[in-house]
Order: C-alpha cells, then structure tokens, then sequence
C-alpha cells in the first residue's frame, strides 16, 4: 500500500487509486479500517504523535491502544512480576505498576542503561514506587541479568517487555537473556516493530527493514518452539476490526511450556 483515497461522504477508502490493482473497502470493514491505521500509524510517527501522553503523572511513549491491549494481556495473566528493559521517563514503569496494584498482586523490576536524575526523583517520589525496583545498567550486561533473575521468587509468574534498544541484535541478545525468566502461559514482547514498516518516514534508517525489534522475535521464534509467535486475542469484541493498531507488530512471544 503507497497510497489512500478517504471518501468520507460515501464511507470508502481505496487503496492505490489509479493503478491497475486499487480496491475500494468500505471504512467500517476489517480491511478498510487496518488501511486507513496504517496511514494514520505512519502520520503518528511523522508527528511524534506518541511523545504527547502522561501516565500518573510521568511520560509514557507509547501508543495509548498499545498499552489498553497490554492490559488486557497483564489481567489475565495476573504476573507476579512484570520485568521492564527500558524506563525513560518511567510512565510505562508506573503504568505496570498501577496494573498491579490495581491487580492486588504484583510488582515491577525495570531497567535502563540510563536513569537520568531527575527521572530518578520523580519515580522515587511516586506513590507506585514501592511496587517498582530500579536497575541502572544495560539489560543485555550478565551482572544486570543476574540481578534481574535475584529479583524473583520460586514459583512466581513472570512477563517481560522489551522496550530498550530496539536493533536486532541488542534484542536478539535480550530475548535470550529474558525469554527464560517467562512463565507457561505467559508472554514476552519486543516492542516497536513499527520500525520495520517506517521506510522514508522522518528520524528512520533504511536499515530498519531489516534491524528491528520483529526480525529479532520472528528469528528468535523459529529457533524456541516453547514459544510461540502470535498476537493476543481481543478479549471483547462486537466489532469489525480484527487487527490491532499497533506499534508493536510481530512482536508477542507466548510461552507454551
């Protein structure tokens, strides 16, 4: 898909108009709606439309259906411990947290290679700040590995976002360092695949086709059959869309045993 035609009065959006293979969707279909997000993905990136939303309070830098079908995923699984690589600001850190503390069992343990002072302050300042342990160092390093694994009980059940660095290799490199700590019926995911669908887009690389955070799941996948590589179901549903809007494409990891 290069390019859309929006008819708003008559409902319908054609894709790749003027060319031998366009296709006119109704809006309201499951084909129609995924053409016109994937516009509206794209035009969110150009805008840095994610760099706009707060969570308690501290910034969050994700897209807001991201984080809604995240916790669909965290309330059934109910994690005893959700393990975090990448905290920025600590928005999303403090959004696990208020899954948990709303959940009524438990606890966060985030990382960062960086944790600027003043993001520092502001977390320790916050009322989820019990529910959270911060670790400072890259998540890839085998002390903070360790560290992480220190971090949990026997017996406890544990997810695992990737939101670090998002190359192939570095995740890659997470992936076999975290995928372990995940649980049977629980979930590790690598984040931001977008990248992979952001050719031409502004503060990209071409070699993002290739050296995203997807690449890294798909391969780490083929090569783990304990996991499997899929897109949580929605858990209501009397709609037509059956796609998430998603900056995370291609990167669910559930383990089956």
């Amino acid at each position: 898909m290069k390019r859309l035609a929006i008819d708003l009065e008559r409902g319908e959006v054609t894709v790749d108009p003027d060319t031998p293979g366009a296709r006119t969707l109704p809006l309201g279909s499951a084909e129609g709606f995924a053409a016109v997000s994937r516009a509206w993905v794209r035009a969110g990136w150009d805008a840095k439309h994610v760099y706009s939303f707060t969570w308690l309070g501290r910034p969050m830098i994700q897209l807001p259906e991201d984080m809604v079908r995240l916790q669909e995923v965290v309330a059934a699984v109910r994690p005893d411990v959700i393990v975090e690589t990448g905290i920025a600001h600590g928005g999303s850190t403090v959004f696990h947290a208020g899954l948990c503390r709303l959940l009524g069992k438990g606890r966060v343990v985030a990382v960062d290679v960086e944790i600027r002072p003043h993001n520092r302050a502001a977390l320790d300042a916050h009322p989820l700040r019990p529910l959270i342990a911060l670790l400072e160092g890259s998540s890839t390093d085998p002390s903070i590995v360790a560290r992480v694994k220190a971090e949990i009980r026997p017996g406890e059940t544990v997810m695992v976002f990737l939101d670090s660095a998002h190359g192939k290799a570095h995740v890659t490199a997470e992936l076999a360092a975290y995928a372990p700590l995940v649980t049977p019926g629980s979930w590790i995911v690598a984040m931001d695949g977008i990248m992979g669908d952001l050719q031409g887009a502004p503060r990209t690389r071409p070699d993002w086709t290739w050296d995203n955070p997807r690449e890294a799941a798909a391969e780490f996948a083929r090569a783990h059959p304990e996991f499997e590589l899929t897109t949580p179901a929605f858990a209501f549903n009397e709609g037509t869309v059956d796609r998430p809007v998603t900056y995370w494409p291609g990167g669910w990891l559930r383990r089956r045993s």
